[in-house]
Parts: structure tokens; sequence; C-alpha cells
């Protein structure tokens, strides 16, 4: 035997080896991907005289490696769901319980987006770089929206180790300059490590008439009769299991399903809101006290429990006026209905792993909220949510007025927050509020027949945190932490597996030690003990309390106090300073340090100092095609002046129709469109106030330029409630091949946001329509040569 035909057999029988070790479990998975084999490599010329070697055979997990469902609700308080003492009806969720447990102390971050990096990482929200939403994002480490290199997202370690993995629903993961066409994309679900997305990006989006992402694309909005996102996204779910258990069955599968609800807007089928007609007419102060009774008798919290007062910002039941009821008590219909309708939608997802025989070998996290209910609302709820993100606080009779439309496509509402801290109960305060259990303990159930033993004691009370989900998984799925991924060493996780409590039910709790920080409101948990500061109510601004360095710390023994109703702070006041030194120390380590307590201004990139994807451009100029752009991915022309130049082409006047360009959907913004060949320009400000210049004169046949100049009136008054003097009005000029062919004062203008998700379109305006002249997308049906969006000094 030559020396090449003797290195050919060894280099074979390596090839032979590895190849056998990827199915092995001795397989070195710590490493991800795992690395190649290099082939072998042959001297025979024809293949008939060569014996074959074996086929490919893809990695798969370890043997016993159950498939994964993680259910993540939006915006639900700790009391909303009958589970949890409530009265909104879950039986998807009483029905999981009832085959596996119920976890009572289980903590978020208390705000969306950094819940829900924490959930897909492991790792705090800090160290994720996502302190607060990713729409706040500022130039601070902590918060800078982009999660580094070194930490893999649980999808991309799944994946890699063999699993099917998909997400469906909102992903409020990705700083907004990366959801645009100016993003790389790096951090969307198809990078993460998911092999099928279908949903939206960004906090929130009409239930009726989304935005939506399928893999890397964004598709038509669907306009189907009937339509709702979260009956398409459990179609699209149900079905991408279904084929999985044709084609993958003998691969376990990872699901992320995360609904829109019950975050604003609150949108339901019709059905479903009437179910809760009545329901809530005792008010909020009389359903708290219900909810509590409730919980104790349930168990879901200890008899002794103490149920704390509501605050001052909340006003009483009874100073209310009939009217006020009649509009507070609809809002909270259309709330439980919205969530009943999704725990509905979340059992036809169940019930399909049922028919296919793969519900017992299915873990099913159902975490019933990202954070606590939420109470952006304010005092009177909305009929336009939007306008709580521009600073303005909505008159009560325009609710009353619209009150019918509540819930339906006509309406972009949320409640008022006294139903917040009612869902919260038996906690004071609310989302946002990271150091209150308002704000951060949200129930969940979890299932797994396969796994975890039929007992009569389902209520586990160890301290779990959101960060414990992915190395729970990584535990049951039999699969190291991960210390290379991409090339790239990895931080440890801080979260900690809590599956020796699935069949102990007096297990340690094993996540001794969690800090919590959002907007200023902060605190530290360690071995029942946990100190805290609330440096403001969500609904108040800041000014009107303490400062960073003025605040005052508050000390709770959670052994004995589960509501957070009794301050020790001055009976122990070593133990406070030993949890204050921790807190410092946590806060360096995880980057929460400089605290961040500013709020809506952090909407504004350039206020905030994050990246702009316009890179401080004050000219775009948009061809025909360009749809789908978020608003951080387009000029901000918000509180400035600005000129539209659009040229267009017709070979039909009269016959020329449709959409130029739009920015933001049916709650807010501006259109450019023609109809019957004349030109108009709409400001849609909130839905309150519609401002459409419509030309004079006709387009002409041919070529033709129209323009647009807005001029904002810097000396003028704030728009109707808007925070600091933002939001002004101005005038606006539409010329037409130029000619000066229509003016109007636009009285007020939108200070901060015109949509989460519903961003601009050349040629069609997507989502909901702008204007109430035409019905969207109204294509424009002639030549669009190029749209320009200028600023002007």
């Amino acid at each position: 035997m030559n020396f090449i035909k003797t290195a050919t057999l060894a280099t074979g029988m390596f090839a032979l080896i590895a190849t056998r070790c990827l199915a092995d479990s001795t397989v070195d998975r710590t490493q991800l991907p795992i690395p190649d084999v290099e082939p072998k490599g042959y001297t025979e010329l024809d293949v008939r005289n060569v014996e074959p070697p074996e086929p490919y055979k893809a990695l798969k997990p370890p043997e016993g490696a159950p498939n994964v469902i993680v259910f993540l609700l939006d915006d639900v308080g700790f009391g909303q769901s009958t589970l949890f003492g409530g009265l909104v009806e879950m039986p998807t969720l009483d029905a999981i319980a009832e085959q596996g447990l119920v976890y009572n102390r289980f903590h978020t971050t208390a705000v969306c987006s950094a819940t829900r990096t924490a959930l897909l990482t492991g790792r705090n929200h800090h160290q994720n770089n996502m302190g607060s939403i990713a729409e706040t994002a500022t130039a601070f480490p902590g918060n800078t929206g982009m999660r580094p290199n070194y930490i893999a997202a649980l999808p991309k370690i799944l994946r890699y180790n063999g699993y099917k993995t998909a997400m469906f629903g909102k992903n409020h993961e990705i700083p907004p300059w990366q959801t645009g066409p100016a993003g790389d994309q790096t951090l969307w679900p198809s990078q993460v490590g998911f092999e099928k997305f279908y949903g939206f990006f960004g906090g929130e989006t009409d239930q009726f008439q989304p935005v939506l992402v399928d893999g890397v694309t964004r598709i038509k909005t669907p306009r189907t009769e009937g339509y709702h996102f979260t009956t398409d996204m459990a179609n699209q779910t149900i079905d991408w299991l279904n084929l999985q258990h044709s084609y993958n069955a003998d691969r376990p599968f990872f699901v992320y399903f995360a609904p829109g609800a019950a975050h604003a807007p609150h949108h339901a089928p019709k059905e479903w809101i009437d179910k809760y007609k009545g329901k809530f007419d005792m008010g909020w102060d009389a359903l708290r006290k219900e909810v509590f009774e409730r919980q104790k008798k349930l168990g879901v919290i200890p008899k002794d429990t103490i149920l704390p007062p509501m605050p001052d910002g909340v006003a009483r039941w009874s100073s209310l006026t009939s009217d006020e009821k009649k509009i507070f008590t609809r809002q909270m219909e259309v709330y439980a209905g919205y969530l009943a309708h999704t725990d509905h939608e979340i059992g036809r997802v169940v019930d399909s792993l049922k028919k296919t025989g793969e519900f017992d070998n299915t873990l099913i996290f159902y975490i019933v909220g990202d954070n606590g209910a939420s109470a952006e609302g304010n005092r009177n709820g909305s009929f336009n949510s939007l306008a709580f993100y521009n600073g303005i606080e909505e008159d009560p009779k325009f609710i009353l007025d619209n009150l019918d439309k509540l819930g339906s496509e006509d309406s972009f509402g949320h409640y008022a927050k006294g139903w917040a801290i009612a869902g919260d109960t038996p906690f004071v305060w609310m989302k946002g509020t990271a150091s209150d259990f308002g704000g951060s303990r949200n129930g969940m159930a979890v299932s797994w027949p396969d796994g975890i033993k039929k007992d009569k004691n389902v209520i586990r009370d160890q301290w779990t945190h959101v960060v414990d989900i992915a190395p729970t998984v990584l535990d049951v799925a039999k699969l190291p932490e991960p210390k290379e991924v991409d090339g790239v060493k990895q931080i440890p996780m801080a979260g900690k597996s809590f599956v020796a409590s699935f069949n102990q039910p007096n297990a340690e709790s094993k996540h001794k030690v969690q800090y919590f920080e959002l907007g200023g409101n902060r605190a530290i948990y360690k071995d029942g003990w946990f100190a805290r500061v609330i440096h403001w109510p969500l609904w108040e601004d800041t000014k009107k309390f303490s400062t960073l360095q003025d605040d005052k710390w508050e000390l709770f023994d959670i052994t004995k106090d589960f509501s957070l109703a009794n301050n020790v702070a001055d009976k122990y006041p070593d133990k406070l300073k030993e949890m204050q030194k921790l807190f410092d120390q946590e806060a360096f380590d995880n980057h929460v340090y400089p605290i961040d307590d500013r709020t809506l201004e952090r909407m504004n990139a350039e206020i905030a100092g994050r990246p702009d994807a316009m890179f401080g451009k004050k000219t775009l100029t948009l061809y025909s095609g360009a749809k789908g752009i978020p608003e951080n991915s387009f000029l901000n022309i918000k509180n400035k002046s600005f000129d539209l130049t659009a040229k267009i082409s017709t070979d039909n006047v009269k016959d020329t129709n449709g959409v130029i360009i739009a920015q933001g959907g049916n709650f807010a913004g501006w259109s450019l469109y023609v109809k019957n060949g004349v030109p108009t320009f709409e400001y849609n400000w909130l839905g309150y106030e519609y401002t459409p210049i419509t030309s004079k004169s006709p387009l002409k046949q041919g070529d033709n330029e129209i323009v647009v100049k807005f001029r904002y009136d810097e000396n003028g008054k704030g728009g109707k409630g808007n925070n600091a003097g933002l939001g002004k009005g101005g005038n606006a000029y539409l010329y037409l091949n130029g000619n000066l062919v229509g003016e109007k004062f636009i009285p007020n203008t939108i200070a901060s946001l015109y949509s989460l998700d519903d961003g601009v379109g050349v040629g069609e305006d997507e989502g909901g329509a702008v204007s109430k002249a035409y019905k969207a997308p109204f294509i424009f049906n002639q030549d669009i040569e190029s749209v320009t969006t200028s600023i002007v000094d």
C-alpha cells in the first residue's frame, strides 16, 4: 500500500468515525455550529469500484429531547385571567395548568422588548443592550438596542443542535433603524435562528389590517372579510406544525408564539367582546377586591396576603360620572374579549398537537404577559392609543361619541389606567414599574405530559424569571450551554434552570439574585428580600417626582409579604444598605448605569442619540416600488418644515387615481394622493382632525410635478396637550406644475410617532388608510418617476 492509498484510507476512516459521532451522544455541542468533517479523498477514477460512504445524516438533538412551545401574551396583568383570580375566561390556559403546573412567582422585566430579548437569550435585558423598548434605544451600553454577538439566541442554539424552529407574531427585539431597507437584518428572526417567521416588527400592530413580514419579505396587508391577525397567525402556526409532523416527525421543534394581544390596539371580533357585556359594571375598585379574595381561595397567593390601597393617581369608581362609567366598562369589555379570543386561538394550536400525537412530548410554557397590565391609556383610556405616544390626553366625549366602534377596525383603543391597577391585583403598580410586581410578576402555566408527573399540588412558588426559560429548555433537551457560537466566545447565561421544580414541589429556587430597572424604577432581589425605588408611575411626568439621586429606597421581606404591602426599611437599615450595595454591583456588571429616566423624548432618535437610518440626510428620494419603510428609516419630518416633490406621468387624466406617497395609517399620518385626476395632500392628526388640501386644477396629460411645502409654526402654540410644546401646526401649500393650487393651515401635527408599524409607501397606502377619502391600499394606477422629501431649515 503506497503512501497516497494509506493516507486516503486513514482519512476515510476518520470521516466515518466523525460521521458516526454526529449521531452519537458524545459529540461536543459546546461549539456551534458543530465543525464540519473533512470529506474523504479518493484516487479511484470509476465510482463503481469504490465502496460508497454512509449517506449524510442530519444532526439530531440528544435522544428524548422534547418539542417546545412558548406562548407569550402581551400586556396582561397577574390578576386578569380566571386561573389567577380574574374574570377573563381562558380555558386553554386553565387546561394547560390542570395538566401541568402553575408558577405564581415568575417575573419579567416590566416592558415588551426587554422581556422578549431576555426570554430568547437567557441573559438580562441590559446585557442584551435592551434596557427599555427598542424604539427608545440610546448610545449607551445596556441601551443600544443591538444584541452583541457574544449572546446567541436560544433558537440558534437549538437549530444548530437539530431542532426545527419557527416564530409567529410580535417581534420587538430589533432596533428601529434595522427594521427597514437601510438595515442589515442581522437581528431579524431568520438571522437569530428561526427557520420560519410570520409576524410584525415593533410594539404593536392593527389586528384587522396589520403590516406583516413573512421570512424577510414584507407582504401585502391581508384584507379578507372577517380577518383578525391572531387567527391568521394561529392558522400559520398550525400549518407549519402539520408540515413538520409530515416531514420531520423524527426531529423536535421549537415554536415561539407571541401574539400582539393584549397590547393596544384592543381589537377583537364583536361576538367575543359582547360575551363580557355587563361583567365589569362593578368598576375597578370592587373588581380588585373580588379578584383578591378569589386569588386567596384559589391558592395563587398566600391567605395572609395584604391588599395594598390603590395609588392616589387613580380615580375612585364612585367619583366618576355615569358617562365615564359607561366608557370605562366598555373599554374593559373590549379588552376581556380580546384576551379571551387570543386564548381560544392558542387552544386551536394546542388541539393541533393533540391531533398529530405531539402534545404529550411537547413542553409548553404559557406565559401570561411580557409585563403587567398597561396603564398607557392614562385616566380616560383612549379611542386612539397613539395619542399616548404623542403626549395627548384624549377627550372622553370623543370616546363616548364613538363608543360603539371600540374594539372594531375603526378604533385603536386602550382602556383606562384603573383597569390596569385592578388587573395587577394584588399589587399596586403596572407595566413599566419594574420595581413593583404589578409590572414585573406574571402568571405562567407549564405543561409536559411526558416529563411532568401528574400531581394534585400544581402550584409552584419557586422564584423564577424570564431569563430562566432558555436554560430550562436546554436542560430538558440535554443540551449544554454553548461556549462558542459562530466563532464568538459566549458569555454565560444569567438564568437558571427550574426543571427540578417540575416534579419536586419543594425544590429549592436556584435563582438567588435578580436586579430590575426600567426608566429609573429599580429594585434588587436576593433570597427573599426585595429592595426598591418607585421613581415614577408610568402615567406621570418624571419632573413631578424626585431626582434619581434623591429617590427613597424601600425594603420588603417577601417571604412574609407577597404583595409588597409592608415597607420594613426603617426596621432593617443594615439589610437595606446591603441590598443597595448589591444593586450597585449588579447594575455595574449588567451595564445598567447610567440610568436614563427620560420618557417620550427617547422616541425621537435625535434626542435619544441613537443611530438613525438616514445618517444625517436632509433629503431622501424614493422611487416606485419603495414600500414598507418604517418610520425610523424615513426622514424625521416631525416638528419641522419640509417639502415633498413628486414627479409623475399620466396618459389618462380623469382616470388617474391612487396614492403617490403616504406615511402612517388611519389613526395618524399624511398622504399625497390623486382622485379622478385631482391631487390632494391630507394630514391626519390622530383621527381627530383631517386637513385635506385639494388642487384647484387637475393634472395635465403627460408629465406632472406636484409639490407640497409645509412650514412649521415655530412660534405657535403646541398642539392640544402636547409635551414640551411639540406638535405645533403650520401652513401647507400645494403646487401643481409650478402653480399654487391650494393652501391651508394645519392646526396640529404629530409630535413623536405616526405609527409603530405602519410606515411609508410609494404608490400605495399600506396598512390602514390615512384618509377617509379612499380605501387602502389605493394603488396608484399611473407612473411615478420619483418622490423627494426634504427637510427645510
